[in-house]
């Protein structure tokens, strides 16, 4: 195992940038965060989200050329990353809840755009999202919760969510065998150094035997917690040190979240959850089918996938199939040979296989 030597929660990885914080407040209370990193004045913004339970981490990397620097090379010198509820910085994952991807689009994405433009003002803004970012800013779009948006970039996932048939199986039955049956409301990829004989030690141990890829627990109990029975990611498209430092840069996952996901997988598309219990107030903005609206999104979306991916398999291709037959020529496509979902952002190489196509896609669209 690779000796870890980088700072959990480290902005190491960007450099020759001005870096601010930016907390804000959702109206539902719960506090998040905005981080700038400004290297030079411009007049295209790109926002990135991330996905759960990863956070901001998986775009300042520092153990190779990472999205943010990435982009400030390429010309785009204002960038935001933004911590939301599923973050892997915050508390909110391990707590008990009922959050679901619903609140997200509705608090946290609006809030998060309103906070950026009281700094930015009117300037073009592009969004490049990961997992259940893309998922829930997709879902916003949609909704029209946020507006103004030049571009989208979504990775892995979108309004037509896919799964393997184990992780259907997981989605389906892991919400009430956690919290009714084994204890915790939550999976952790650090199980794997809890105390011998406790529950989330025995959980990871139960784990490990199915998962021979590698001898890491923490990627033991992500595969478990996402994959389809297999890694999140390629292992030969992720640096060691990566590798040796997940339980650092994914979080604990509280299990209601994959109610929703469940739901969606179910129906084919995202949907709202929780039926007329939770559809009073302002989720009754919300519409009950986010793809019926998919032919008011003008916002360009560029749709990428690996095909690999063992945790949305080709969530993303039907999704673009989905949006080119309402909206035709106005979105894209692009599958990573030899990715699957997470080692796009995270590989090693990403600054030479992938990134490439995100910048041009979002200068295209800039112009």
């Amino acid at each position: 195992m690779v000796q870890q030597r980088i700072a959990r929660f480290t902005r190491a990885g960007v450099a020759d940038a001005e870096v601010s914080d930016h907390p804000f407040a959702t109206a539902d209370g719960l506090t998040l965060n905005l981080t700038r990193f400004r290297r030079a004045a411009c007049d295209d913004v790109v926002l990135l989200v991330h996905g759960l339970t990863t956070s901001s981490d998986m775009y300042i990397m520092p153990e190779h050329t990472n999205l943010v620097n990435f982009l400030h090379d390429a010309g785009f010198g204002d960038v935001w990353t933004l911590d939301f509820r599923m973050s892997g910085r915050f508390p909110y994952n391990s707590e008990t809840h009922r959050y679901d991807l619903d609140d997200i689009a509705l608090y946290d994405h609006p809030a998060a755009l309103a906070e950026l433009r009281r700094h930015i003002g009117d300037r073009r803004v592009h969004v490049v999202s990961h997992c259940l970012g893309a998922l829930s800013f997709s879902m916003a779009l949609s909704a029209g919760t946020v507006t103004g948006v030049t571009s989208l970039v979504c990775n892995s996932v979108s309004l037509t969510p896919r799964t393997p048939a184990w992780s259907k199986a997981k989605l389906r039955f892991g919400p009430p065998l956690m919290e009714y049956v084994l204890g915790p409301c939550q999976l952790d990829p650090r199980y794997g150094s809890a105390p011998v004989l406790t529950r989330g030690w025995l959980i990871s141990k139960a784990v490990a035997p199915f998962h021979r890829d590698c001898d890491e627990p923490a990627c033991h109990m992500l595969s478990f917690m996402w994959g389809g029975g297999k890694p999140i990611f390629t292992h030969a498209k992720m640096s060691p040190v990566t590798h040796a430092r997940l339980a650092d840069l994914f979080g604990a996952c509280n299990v209601h979240y994959y109610r929703h996901v469940h739901a969606m997988v179910k129906a084919g598309r995202a949907v709202r959850f929780g039926g007329r219990a939770r559809s009073g107030g302002a989720r009754a903005a919300l519409p009950d089918d986010y793809l019926e609206r998919a032919a008011e999104i003008t916002t360009p979306i560029l749709f990428l996938t690996g095909d690999r991916n063992h945790v949305f398999t080709d969530s993303n291709v039907v999704c673009h199939r989905a949006l080119e037959a309402v909206s035709p020529g106005l979105h894209e496509l692009a599958i990573l040979p030899g990715y699957g979902h997470q080692d796009p952002f995270m590989g090693a190489n990403a600054d030479t296989e992938v990134f490439p196509q995100v910048v041009d896609f979002l200068k295209r669209k800039a112009s």
